[in-house]
């Protein structure tokens, strides 16, 4: 291999939604260091961690219309039934909620956990709390989804968090989606809720790290009960 597709398989891309926050930081760093140098080297390493966080690396998703795979990268923060945000118009019976917590170092490219076809879009303002209490499904700003998949309508909803003050959904309505292509990203640190329909089974824990397009999160159809974990 050469030196040139070594250091291009090494160096993460940077999605095109970051590029005018990391000029701005970049400019920032100049004006400020201007006026006292020691500033400029603040604002260096916060435009270095500007263009961490809009990094989006190629995943390896698996191809299985039994996975559900995690939309993003972070901690699962709540493994619970509850009934579905009404906009999505999934009805009033529980599902099966997964919720992956992103925060400010995690990548934050949100990518589709099913194969399927996008048959709503539904945007909703609302509060910026903390993304990692459970009260935000329900009162911070989202943008939620329904993809129509072979296991039935599940719902995917992106919520924003306290730093958070942007939702982008790439999706459109009728579009077909693949898993593990990207539909979205939130600035800054923020959550998705993945609902369920019965047949799924989680297969994360609390706590657990996910990383979006790879992680297992549930199946379908498995005889297998809820997973446990033991931290030694």
């Amino acid at each position: 291999m050469s030196l040139y597709n070594t250091i291009r398989n090494t160096i993460v891309p940077i999605h095109k939604e970051g590029y005018v926050f990391i000029a701005a930081f970049f400019v920032a760093s100049l004006v400020l260091g201007w006026f006292f140098k020691p500033l400029f080297w603040i604002g260096l390493i916060l435009t270095l961690w500007c263009a961490y966080f809009f990094r989006d690396p190629e995943r390896m998703t698996p191809q299985d219309e039994d996975l559900v795979i995690s939309p993003a990268d972070g901690k699962v923060s709540s493994v619970v039934m509850i009934t579905p945000p009404a906009e999505l118009n999934l009805g009033f019976e529980p599902m099966l909620r997964i919720s992956i917590f992103m925060n400010v170092f995690n990548c934050h490219v949100n990518r589709a956990p099913m194969r399927g076809r996008i048959s709503n879009i539904a945007y909703r303002k609302g509060n910026f709390l903390n993304a990692e209490l459970d009260k935000a499904s329900d009162e911070n700003e989202r943008n939620g989804m329904v993809i129509d998949t072979v296991r039935g309508q599940i719902g995917v909803v992106q919520i924003a968090g306290f730093v958070a003050r942007r939702i982008l959904c790439f999706a459109q309505p009728n579009e077909p989606i693949e898993a593990g292509e990207r539909i979205g990203l939130i600035r800054f640190g923020s959550r998705l809720d993945v609902f369920l329909p019965a047949g799924f089974s989680p297969r994360v824990t609390l706590g657990q790290t996910a990383i979006a397009g790879e992680t297992v999160i549930a199946e379908f159809g498995s005889l297998k009960g809820p997973t446990t974990s033991r931290r030694d």
